[in-house]
């Protein structure tokens, strides 16, 4: 009983594998070229972003920072 319950488990198991390499062969990796340019994109796009924050993150400080010191 416990070699088939093993047995199964390994079929279970060569199944799983031999899918998991079927789908690796259906994978389309990009070249060079286009690595490149979705690379420097994101990169682009990252900094843009970050400067974004940055100036939105420094007027919301100092609109705080004036709204707190005012005096009524």
């Amino acid at each position: 009983m416990a070699d088939s319950a093993k047995s199964e488990k390994t079929s279970k198991l060569v199944k799983f594998w031999n899918g998991v390499k079927a789908e690796f062969k259906k994978i389309v990796w990009p070249d060079k070229e286009d690595l490149l340019k979705q690379s420097v994109a994101v990169v682009i796009i990252s900094v843009v972003i970050g400067a974004i924050i940055t100036v939105l993150d420094f007027g919301m400080q100092y609109g705080i920072d004036f709204i707190t010191t005012l005096k009524f």
